[in-house]
């Protein structure tokens, strides 16, 4: 038992070690790759934000919809649902936020389906002209439904598909001459899970997911000044170490690659760089997934989780985004309980930087409620007991 708490001991010294030696400074970004929706690449549940955004390859719950849906047949309880708050951007805006609805049913042991929605309010904004003389308030909205089908092929290999529906209400009527609308779209994820854990929870799961593959979204009647919704291709690995018959440690990786075209840079020709900008907009959607290839829209999420009995979990993780896309880079925390058919879970964004370079996601706070509806999974999860 000693050298099994001296190698996690180890394994947990490297892990924050390598999250630290990542960690850099500060940087304006340059060239940010920006896409229409972007609320679809918030976290949406409180498990996975506080593991730094690491949810690819982590067992599955009722959240598994948002991250790689071919989890879901591996579940242990027949169907969860899962609600998830997020105030999102507290310290600029207080009336922002993202609230999340998703669960899953198994039809049998080889199958299920499932069903999501987000719902992203952006508060009260203040419309302007170009001299700055405000025009008149609105309170933009975006939302999207998913409806997903997943599926064992094999005892440890599972698919998964997933349609979505997307709205996007950021204005409305005519400003300057230009009418405005809400931008819908519909889009598709496909995604594969590899459960490598053995009988005790002891192995690695890996993990792919292709998600928001869709069409663009316009917000106006001209077709060509529609925008990219934010195809994403992720890859996940998570491997558990069972420590004893009470406790597992989880370590989990992910890497994502945003599927969207950089805008070009200006050239100072105001010619060229309508050109420029038209050939950009001109890009079909299936031209765009592979020119992307050629930017560094790259993110990673390193993420640790400390169950005890099922039932009590730590979690610390660290995101990274290269300095010329946002550069947003950050640590997380979080802890969960689950006691009989709820589980509550709660994570925080750690502070960083000050003033000016104030991280604008710091003290973002998620809290999610899952309520597992398999009463035989919730006495198979209770720990027993012993007289004496």
């Amino acid at each position: 038992m000693n050298q099994v708490r001296l190698k996690n001991i180890l394994l947990l010294t490297i892990f924050f070690a390598g999250i630290a030696s990542i960690a850099g400074a500060q940087t304006q970004p340059v060239n940010i790759i920006t896409t229409a929706v972007p609320f679809l690449r918030i976290s949406p549940d409180a498990r996975a934000g506080g593991m730094g955004d690491c949810g690819i390859a982590a067992t599955p719950d009722a959240n598994s919809g948002f991250w790689n849906l071919a989890k879901t047949p591996f579940a242990t309880s027949k169907s969860e649902v899962s609600a998830t708050y997020t105030p999102w951007l507290k310290d600029i805006a207080p009336d922002v936020y993202l609230a999340t609805l998703a669960g899953y049913y198994k039809l049998d042991d080889n199958q299920a389906i499932s069903a999501s929605i987000r719902y992203f309010n952006l508060g009260q904004i203040q419309f302007v002209d170009y001299s700055g003389n405000p025009l008149n308030t609105s309170r933009p909205r975006e939302f999207a439904v998913d409806f997903g089908y997943s599926r064992k092929i094999s005892s440890k290999l599972g698919v998964g598909v997933a349609l979505r529906y997307i709205n996007s209400d950021l204005a409305n009527g005519s400003v300057n001459g230009v009418n405005y609308k809400a931008g819908t779209s519909v889009a598709a994820d496909f995604s594969i899970f590899h459960n490598g854990t053995n009988d005790e929870g002891e192995g690695l799961n890996w993990g792919i997911s292709l998600s928001n593959l869709g069409g663009k979204i316009g917000y106006t009647d001209d077709a060509k000044a529609k925008d990219f919704i934010p195809a994403n291709l992720g890859v996940g690995l998570a491997y558990t170490w069972v420590l004893d018959e009470t406790s597992k440690f989880t370590l989990g990786l992910d890497v994502n690659k945003l599927l969207v075209p950089s805008i070009p840079n200006a050239t100072g020709d105001p010619t060229q760089d309508s050109a420029n900008l038209a050939d950009y907009h001109n890009n079909s959607v299936f031209q765009s997934w592979f020119k992307s290839f050629s930017n560094s829209a790259y993110t990673g999420s390193l993420g640790a989780e400390y169950g005890y009995y099922d039932q009590f979990f730590l979690r610390a993780g660290y995101f990274y985004e290269g300095k010329n896309q946002g550069d947003r880079r950050f640590f997380s925390a979080g802890v969960g309980l689950k006691y009989n058919v709820i589980e509550l879970n709660f994570s925080y964004l750690a502070p960083s930087g000050n003033g000016i370079t104030r991280n604008p996601l710091s003290n973002t706070l998620r809290f999610s409620v899952i309520f597992d509806l398999d009463p035989a999974a919730n006495n198979n999860n209770t720990p027993a007991t012993t007289t004496q």
